[in-house]
């Protein structure tokens, strides 16, 4: 255009984006206008990506989370806080236009019709109480607003229905937040992103599943070339820890990565601190140093009980169910899948999943008990106090390495002084051995789960592809006496 660069090429962008088919171009001789021509059916949809693309309006995506489990819950409660300090700062709408309870043989909320406004309906918690679970206790607070008339629910027996519900022609952009840890909700995974659908997931199921479901997912991510559907999969490692970003990010910046280790599971991060705890603890020296900031040790559910004393694995075990650190199902913490699912993502980012199958790993891994009994506590607490007397304690490490090309899973014994066996309990904690990180390895720590820590991660994968899109407006810093925020 005349004297400035660039918005001819917004301009098609924008229409790429949201996959506008062009008919014809014109040009005005003064370069001051610029013409399309597009179908009747999806003139509406040409005219709100440009118009977002120039700043003229918000940017509606429209949204769908399967899973009212605590993280489903947390999200929708973030999401309709954040709706109106989103829509200002990133001029983003996210607007919950389906919600699904589960996978399978669930309830189903949806939107009745879109009337096309920016400040339209959205689902909130208010309309999903008779339907979920007794909401779970969050630090976001809300209040539900949305009106019961616009909405409807109906039983469905699979997701096979939430693609038509959510897709709208007049809309440019989709997404699905999956929410659940179920194999049947990442089969659809797929055909949402064959159909355009960006997908932000904490479910690893699909990438750690068969190798048909795994190469039809990367299949689909290619698709429609640099047009494909994204699939953001950081929180399928670590919850809310920058673990996949940060593994790209070395990779991408020429990094060569031999070795990936760490604590992966925060159950089992609690259970085997529990069991065999450190001799010290720096929350003394944490709580003066950080000046209020550190709140001191997580609560625990049992009375007069201390991390500083060993306990049996059957109470670990009942204390980590009772903070919220383990899965819906149990048994994927105490079997290993749930570890070993995160290394398969992490084997896939570094090219080593192409001949390893979830059960072959979980079959050499290293089991504590499946089972809470007497005889598993006597067992596991001789192993502790072996360990003890040769100044070490015992933790669950997970490694992908890339050298010898092998996932690992071990119960070991850890000095006392080693960063695995310091870790607070139910944290994760992960190092990266590359190259350029000598001679140390990079390690990135903390507490992985809480549906919060998790919600915000979904959150903020979202924000940063429609970052992409669309680029963000300046927001501005607020300040409390304690802290700071975006408004």
């Amino acid at each position: 255009m005349h004297f400035v660069s660039g918005v001819s090429g917004r301009f098609f962008g924008a229409l790429g984006d949201a996959q506008i088919n062009i008919l014809a171009i014109s040009q005005g001789c003064s370069e001051r206008n610029i013409s399309a021509v597009v179908r009747q059916s999806e003139s509406t949809r040409a005219l709100r990506a440009l118009h977002a693309a120039f700043r003229l309006s918000h940017t509606t995506v429209r949204l769908a989370i399967v899973g009212m489990n605590d993280v489903g819950q947390s999200l929708l409660r973030l999401l309709e806080v954040q709706r109106p300090v989103l829509r200002k700062t990133f001029q983003v709408d996210l607007q919950v236009c389906v919600v699904a309870k589960d996978a399978t043989d669930t309830d189903i909320l949806f939107l009745k019709s879109d009337d096309g406004k920016e400040d339209g309906e959205s689902i909130t918690m208010s309309t999903v109480k008779s339907l979920a679970a007794p909401p779970v206790e969050s630090s976001i607070q809300f209040e539900g607003n949305s009106s019961s008339k616009t909405i409807e629910s109906s039983k469905i027996k699979d997701l096979k229905t939430l693609m038509d519900l959510l897709v709208r022609g007049d809309h440019a952009y989709h997404m699905i937040f999956d929410c659940t840890n179920d194999a049947s909700a990442s089969e659809f995974h797929p055909s949402w992103l064959n159909a355009g659908i960006h997908i932000v997931t904490a479910n690893n199921t699909g990438l750690s599943g068969s190798f048909e479901l795994r190469d039809a997912i990367a299949e689909a991510e290619q698709r429609f070339g640099k047009r494909s559907a994204q699939y953001l999969r950081e929180v399928t490692v670590g919850g809310g820890l920058p673990i996949v970003g940060t593994l790209r990010q070395l990779l991408n910046s020429g990094d060569k990565i031999r070795r990936v280790d760490g604590i992966f599971s925060v159950a089992m991060s609690y259970i085997l601190f529990r069991i065999s705890p450190p001799k010290s603890s720096n929350n003394e020296f944490d709580q003066e140093l950080a000046k209020g900031a550190f709140q001191g040790d997580i609560e625990l559910p049992t009375e007069k009980a201390s991390l500083c004393k060993p306990c049996t694995f059957s109470q670990a075990v009942q204390e980590a169910t009772a903070l919220g650190l383990t899965e819906t199902n149990l048994q994927h913490d105490l079997s290993n899948e749930y570890t070993v699912r995160a290394l398969m993502v992490l084997a896939k980012e570094l090219g080593l999943d192409s001949k390893l199958s979830l059960s072959e790993i979980q079959s050499k891994s290293d089991v504590l008990s499946t089972e809470l009994t007497e005889a598993a506590d006597a067992r596991l607490a001789k192993r502790v106090e072996e360990a003890r007397q040769r100044g070490c304690v015992l933790r669950h490490v997970g490694s992908v390495d890339v050298s010898r090309q092998t996932i690992d899973l071990k119960l070991i014994e850890i000095p006392e002084n080693h960063t695995f066996a310091t870790a607070p309990p139910g944290c994760a904690v992960v190092r990266f051995f590359t190259s350029r990180y000598q001679p140390y390895p990079l390690v990135i720590t903390g507490p992985a789960a809480g549906a919060d820590c998790t919600s915000s991660a979904l959150l903020a994968e979202a924000l940063g592809l429609m970052n992409t899109k669309i680029g963000p407006k300046d927001g501005k810093l607020a300040r409390t006496e304690s802290s700071a925020y975006m408004v």
